[in-house]
């Protein structure tokens, strides 16, 4: 059973840091799309960057762009997403998602996605 675990989650100052990692297990497919996604309460779901593995392409979300970095680590299966710049709005409940082939419509579309985990929490204080 596939199963992905996020974690670094946390609460922090306006301008301030966190690095979240996800680890995906049983999940056996060389290619495929790993992709943060923050749903804040109220609001929509919304895809904020993805990498393809193994090339590595990245995504952002105009958002997040020069904030956040996604990276991978193949040989331990895991994606990270580390996030400066950190401002209020960004306070989400984040999550890490998996698509696989043949992938979705399209990358910052949370449908396209079957695997999910559960969420980690992230708190900016201004």
């Amino acid at each position: 059973q596939v199963q992905l675990v996020e974690s670094g989650g946390g609460s922090v100052q306006a301008g301030g840091s966190l690095r979240l990692s996800c680890t995906a297990s049983a999940l056996r497919y060389r290619r495929k799309c790993m992709g943060w996604f923050r749903q804040a309460p109220g609001k929509e779901r919304e895809g904020v960057a993805a990498i393809y593995t193994p090339a590595g392409a990245t995504f952002y979300a105009d958002s997040v762009k020069g904030r956040f970095t996604i990276s991978q680590d193949i040989a331990e299966d895991a994606v990270y997403l580390q996030m400066n710049s950190l401002k209020p709005e960004d306070t989400a409940m984040y999550y890490c998602a998996a698509d696989v082939p043949p992938y979705g419509v399209s990358w910052f579309q949370a449908a396209s996605y079957p695997y999910w985990g559960q969420g980690t929490q992230v708190t900016v204080s201004s």
